[in-house]
Protein backbone atom coordinates (compact mmCIF):
# COMPACT_ATOMS: atom_id res chain seq x y z
CA UNK A 1 0.00 0.00 0.00
CA UNK A 2 1.20 3.29 -0.94
CA UNK A 3 -0.01 7.05 -0.42
CA UNK A 4 -2.92 8.94 -1.53
CA UNK A 5 -5.05 7.52 -5.00
CA UNK A 6 -6.99 9.82 -7.27
CA UNK A 7 -9.15 7.90 -9.96
CA UNK A 8 -10.95 9.37 -13.43
CA UNK A 9 -12.80 7.54 -15.21
CA UNK A 10 -13.43 7.75 -19.05
CA UNK A 11 -9.88 9.62 -19.07
CA UNK A 12 -8.29 8.87 -22.29
CA UNK A 13 -8.95 12.02 -24.15
CA UNK A 14 -11.55 15.36 -23.33
CA UNK A 15 -12.36 16.47 -20.11
CA UNK A 16 -11.18 13.35 -18.38
CA UNK A 17 -7.87 12.96 -20.12
CA UNK A 18 -7.34 17.26 -18.33
CA UNK A 19 -8.61 16.36 -15.22
CA UNK A 20 -5.45 13.66 -15.13
CA UNK A 21 -2.99 15.76 -16.83
CA UNK A 22 -4.00 18.49 -13.84
CA UNK A 23 -3.78 15.52 -10.78
CA UNK A 24 -0.43 15.10 -11.87
CA UNK A 25 0.20 17.94 -11.55
CA UNK A 26 -0.89 18.88 -8.28
CA UNK A 27 -1.80 15.87 -6.70
CA UNK A 28 0.73 14.41 -4.20
CA UNK A 29 -0.01 10.84 -5.09
CA UNK A 30 -0.72 8.51 -7.56
CA UNK A 31 -2.88 9.17 -10.40
CA UNK A 32 -4.66 6.43 -12.40
CA UNK A 33 -5.76 7.04 -15.84
CA UNK A 34 -8.70 4.75 -16.83
CA UNK A 35 -10.34 3.73 -20.10
CA UNK A 36 -12.22 1.08 -21.64
CA UNK A 37 -10.12 0.47 -24.60
CA UNK A 38 -6.56 -0.43 -23.20
CA UNK A 39 -4.37 0.79 -26.32
CA UNK A 40 -6.22 4.39 -26.17
CA UNK A 41 -5.25 4.69 -22.23
CA UNK A 42 -2.09 3.56 -22.71
CA UNK A 43 -1.22 5.96 -25.43
CA UNK A 44 -2.66 8.54 -23.06
CA UNK A 45 -0.31 7.45 -20.70
CA UNK A 46 2.55 8.35 -23.27
CA UNK A 47 1.32 11.35 -24.08
CA UNK A 48 1.37 12.32 -20.82
CA UNK A 49 4.98 10.84 -19.90
CA UNK A 50 5.91 13.03 -22.88
CA UNK A 51 5.13 16.30 -21.14
CA UNK A 52 6.93 14.68 -18.24
CA UNK A 53 3.71 14.04 -16.18
CA UNK A 54 3.57 9.77 -14.39
CA UNK A 55 -0.16 8.99 -14.28
CA UNK A 56 -0.61 4.92 -14.01
CA UNK A 57 -2.90 3.45 -16.29
CA UNK A 58 -5.70 0.77 -15.70
CA UNK A 59 -8.85 -0.21 -17.98
CA UNK A 60 -11.87 0.06 -16.27
CA UNK A 61 -15.33 -0.16 -18.33
CA UNK A 62 -18.16 1.20 -16.08
CA UNK A 63 -20.48 -0.69 -18.13
CA UNK A 64 -19.04 -4.18 -17.55
CA UNK A 65 -19.31 -5.17 -13.89
CA UNK A 66 -16.15 -7.70 -14.37
CA UNK A 67 -14.27 -4.90 -15.15
CA UNK A 68 -15.47 -2.46 -12.25
CA UNK A 69 -14.76 -5.61 -9.59
CA UNK A 70 -11.43 -6.15 -10.75
CA UNK A 71 -10.52 -2.54 -10.84
CA UNK A 72 -11.74 -2.36 -7.12
CA UNK A 73 -9.96 -5.73 -5.88
CA UNK A 74 -6.38 -4.33 -8.05
CA UNK A 75 -6.67 -0.78 -6.13
CA UNK A 76 -7.86 -2.64 -2.66
CA UNK A 77 -4.64 -5.13 -2.81
CA UNK A 78 -2.53 -2.56 -4.37
CA UNK A 79 -3.01 0.51 -2.61
CA UNK A 80 -5.63 0.27 0.51
CA UNK A 81 -8.36 2.72 -0.98
CA UNK A 82 -9.32 5.65 -2.78
CA UNK A 83 -8.74 9.35 -2.10
CA UNK A 84 -10.12 11.02 -5.11
CA UNK A 85 -12.77 9.10 -7.47
CA UNK A 86 -13.79 11.42 -10.45
CA UNK A 87 -16.57 10.25 -12.48
CA UNK A 88 -15.92 11.00 -15.93
CA UNK A 89 -17.27 9.02 -18.22
CA UNK A 90 -20.29 9.14 -20.01
CA UNK A 91 -21.85 9.09 -23.72
CA UNK A 92 -23.93 11.37 -25.59
CA UNK A 93 -25.49 10.90 -29.03
CA UNK A 94 -25.17 14.00 -31.52
CA UNK A 95 -27.67 16.12 -32.14
CA UNK A 96 -28.70 14.87 -35.51
CA UNK A 97 -28.14 10.99 -34.42
CA UNK A 98 -30.74 8.78 -36.34
CA UNK A 99 -31.17 6.58 -33.47
CA UNK A 100 -34.43 6.56 -32.10
CA UNK A 101 -35.30 8.45 -28.70
CA UNK A 102 -36.11 5.17 -26.98
CA UNK A 103 -32.70 3.70 -27.92
CA UNK A 104 -31.11 7.14 -27.18
CA UNK A 105 -32.82 7.16 -23.69
CA UNK A 106 -32.25 3.60 -23.07
CA UNK A 107 -28.28 3.48 -23.45
CA UNK A 108 -27.55 7.49 -22.45
CA UNK A 109 -29.56 6.88 -19.00
CA UNK A 110 -27.94 2.94 -18.57
CA UNK A 111 -24.26 4.47 -19.00
CA UNK A 112 -24.41 7.75 -17.41
CA UNK A 113 -26.91 6.96 -14.30
CA UNK A 114 -27.33 3.46 -13.74
CA UNK A 115 -23.44 2.47 -14.90
CA UNK A 116 -22.13 5.41 -12.77
CA UNK A 117 -24.38 4.31 -9.82
CA UNK A 118 -22.35 1.08 -9.88
CA UNK A 119 -19.86 1.48 -10.06
CA UNK A 120 -19.42 4.01 -7.54
CA UNK A 121 -21.33 1.68 -5.13
CA UNK A 122 -18.84 -0.66 -5.75
CA UNK A 123 -15.69 1.63 -5.62
CA UNK A 124 -17.33 4.37 -2.71
CA UNK A 125 -16.54 1.24 0.13
CA UNK A 126 -12.71 1.78 -0.88
CA UNK A 127 -12.87 5.95 -0.12
CA UNK A 128 -10.80 7.07 2.23
CA UNK A 129 -12.30 9.43 5.42
CA UNK A 130 -11.60 12.77 3.93
CA UNK A 131 -11.87 11.61 0.19
CA UNK A 132 -13.64 13.14 -2.47
CA UNK A 133 -16.02 12.53 -5.25
CA UNK A 134 -16.56 14.17 -8.38
CA UNK A 135 -19.48 13.61 -10.31
CA UNK A 136 -19.08 15.54 -13.92
CA UNK A 137 -22.94 16.60 -14.53
CA UNK A 138 -23.76 19.37 -17.35
CA UNK A 139 -25.53 22.23 -17.82
CA UNK A 140 -28.30 19.63 -19.56
CA UNK A 141 -27.99 18.33 -15.77
CA UNK A 142 -30.39 21.55 -14.25
CA UNK A 143 -32.93 20.56 -12.72
CA UNK A 144 -35.02 23.10 -15.21
CA UNK A 145 -34.03 20.83 -17.91
CA UNK A 146 -37.89 18.40 -16.49
CA UNK A 147 -40.73 20.43 -18.16
CA UNK A 148 -42.71 18.60 -15.32
CA UNK A 149 -42.96 20.27 -11.88
CA UNK A 150 -44.92 17.52 -10.44
CA UNK A 151 -41.38 15.06 -11.90
CA UNK A 152 -39.11 18.08 -10.28
CA UNK A 153 -40.45 17.90 -7.23
CA UNK A 154 -39.76 14.52 -7.08
CA UNK A 155 -36.33 15.28 -8.04
CA UNK A 156 -35.78 17.53 -5.34
CA UNK A 157 -37.19 15.42 -2.29
CA UNK A 158 -34.91 15.59 0.50
CA UNK A 159 -35.74 12.12 1.43
CA UNK A 160 -35.30 10.96 -2.36
CA UNK A 161 -33.57 7.65 -2.20
CA UNK A 162 -30.95 5.88 -4.93
CA UNK A 163 -34.22 3.03 -5.24
CA UNK A 164 -36.65 5.85 -5.59
CA UNK A 165 -34.32 8.01 -8.16
CA UNK A 166 -33.58 4.63 -9.90
CA UNK A 167 -37.33 4.20 -10.10
CA UNK A 168 -37.70 7.46 -11.69
CA UNK A 169 -35.02 7.23 -14.39
CA UNK A 170 -36.68 3.81 -15.40
CA UNK A 171 -39.74 5.37 -15.87
CA UNK A 172 -38.31 7.51 -17.99
CA UNK A 173 -36.78 5.23 -20.63
CA UNK A 174 -40.31 3.34 -20.19
CA UNK A 175 -42.27 6.43 -21.42
CA UNK A 176 -39.27 6.78 -24.21
CA UNK A 177 -40.14 3.43 -25.23
CA UNK A 178 -43.99 4.38 -25.47
CA UNK A 179 -42.91 7.87 -27.37
CA UNK A 180 -44.94 10.00 -24.46
CA UNK A 181 -41.75 11.31 -23.02
CA UNK A 182 -41.48 14.83 -24.34
CA UNK A 183 -44.65 16.44 -22.25
CA UNK A 184 -43.17 15.61 -18.96
CA UNK A 185 -39.27 15.06 -19.65
CA UNK A 186 -38.34 16.54 -22.83
CA UNK A 187 -36.53 15.87 -25.73
CA UNK A 188 -33.13 15.00 -24.58
CA UNK A 189 -32.22 11.75 -23.11
CA UNK A 190 -28.67 13.23 -21.96
CA UNK A 191 -30.29 16.21 -20.29
CA UNK A 192 -32.49 13.13 -18.07
CA UNK A 193 -29.48 10.89 -17.31
CA UNK A 194 -27.49 14.34 -16.10
CA UNK A 195 -30.83 15.41 -14.13
CA UNK A 196 -30.34 11.96 -12.28
CA UNK A 197 -26.34 12.37 -11.98
CA UNK A 198 -26.98 15.29 -10.40
CA UNK A 199 -29.69 14.28 -8.07
CA UNK A 200 -27.54 10.99 -7.18
CA UNK A 201 -24.52 13.72 -5.98
CA UNK A 202 -26.92 15.44 -3.59
CA UNK A 203 -28.25 11.58 -2.18
CA UNK A 204 -24.58 10.04 -2.06
CA UNK A 205 -23.60 13.00 0.01
CA UNK A 206 -26.16 12.41 2.67
CA UNK A 207 -25.66 8.52 3.09
CA UNK A 208 -21.44 9.40 3.41
CA UNK A 209 -21.78 12.40 6.01
CA UNK A 210 -20.93 10.34 8.54
CA UNK A 211 -17.80 9.49 6.76
CA UNK A 212 -16.12 12.87 6.07
CA UNK A 213 -16.59 12.19 2.47
CA UNK A 214 -17.50 15.04 -0.18
CA UNK A 215 -19.51 14.49 -3.37
CA UNK A 216 -20.30 16.74 -5.76
CA UNK A 217 -21.55 17.28 -8.78
CA UNK A 218 -20.28 20.21 -11.53
CA UNK A 219 -20.52 21.48 -15.13
CA UNK A 220 -17.63 21.99 -16.58
CA UNK A 221 -18.25 23.91 -19.39
CA UNK A 222 -19.16 23.74 -22.57
CA UNK A 223 -15.77 22.56 -24.12
CA UNK A 224 -14.27 21.24 -27.60
CA UNK A 225 -14.38 17.56 -26.92
CA UNK A 226 -15.52 14.34 -29.38
CA UNK A 227 -18.98 15.04 -26.98
CA UNK A 228 -19.78 18.46 -28.20
CA UNK A 229 -18.88 17.55 -31.49
CA UNK A 230 -16.02 20.15 -31.05
CA UNK A 231 -18.65 23.12 -30.94
CA UNK A 232 -17.64 23.92 -27.29
CA UNK A 233 -15.53 27.79 -26.92
CA UNK A 234 -13.35 26.37 -23.26
CA UNK A 235 -10.14 24.13 -24.07
CA UNK A 236 -9.84 20.57 -22.16
CA UNK A 237 -7.59 22.09 -19.84
CA UNK A 238 -10.48 24.96 -18.88
CA UNK A 239 -13.41 22.78 -18.98
CA UNK A 240 -11.12 20.84 -16.43
CA UNK A 241 -10.50 23.53 -13.98
CA UNK A 242 -13.53 23.30 -11.76
CA UNK A 243 -13.64 19.54 -11.46
CA UNK A 244 -9.81 19.88 -9.59
CA UNK A 245 -11.10 22.96 -7.61
CA UNK A 246 -13.51 20.22 -5.88
CA UNK A 247 -11.04 17.61 -6.01
CA UNK A 248 -8.13 19.34 -4.48
CA UNK A 249 -8.99 22.79 -3.71
CA UNK A 250 -12.60 23.82 -2.55
CA UNK A 251 -13.70 24.11 1.48
CA UNK A 252 -14.50 21.21 3.27
CA UNK A 253 -17.88 23.34 3.63
CA UNK A 254 -19.01 22.58 -0.58
CA UNK A 255 -20.71 18.92 -0.41
CA UNK A 256 -23.76 17.95 -2.13
CA UNK A 257 -23.13 21.13 -4.36
CA UNK A 258 -24.04 21.81 -8.37
CA UNK A 259 -21.19 23.80 -9.18
CA UNK A 260 -20.32 25.65 -12.12
CA UNK A 261 -17.08 25.71 -14.19
CA UNK A 262 -16.46 29.32 -12.78
CA UNK A 263 -16.11 27.56 -9.52
CA UNK A 264 -19.13 28.85 -8.19
CA UNK A 265 -22.08 26.78 -6.25
CA UNK A 266 -24.98 27.04 -8.07
CA UNK A 267 -28.72 26.25 -7.37
CA UNK A 268 -29.85 23.07 -8.90
CA UNK A 269 -33.54 23.49 -8.76
CA UNK A 270 -33.43 27.55 -9.29
CA UNK A 271 -32.65 29.98 -12.04
CA UNK A 272 -30.56 28.18 -14.86
CA UNK A 273 -27.45 30.35 -14.68
CA UNK A 274 -25.97 30.95 -18.59
CA UNK A 275 -24.90 27.59 -19.52
CA UNK A 276 -21.69 28.30 -20.76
Amino acid sequence: MSGKVAVVTGSNKGIGYAIVRGLCKKFDGTVFLTSRNVELGKKAVADLEKEGLHPKYHQLDITDNKSIETFRDFIKKEHGGIDILINNAAIAFKQNATEPAAVQAEQTVAVNYFAVLNACEKLFPLIQNGGRVVNISSSAGHLSKIPSEALRSRFKDPNLTIPELSGLMQQYVEAAKQGTHAPEWGNSSYAVSKVGLTALTMIQQRMLNDRDIKVNAVHPGYVDTDMSSHKGPLSIDEGAAAPLFLALDADDSVKGQYVWFDKQITSWDGKTPTPY
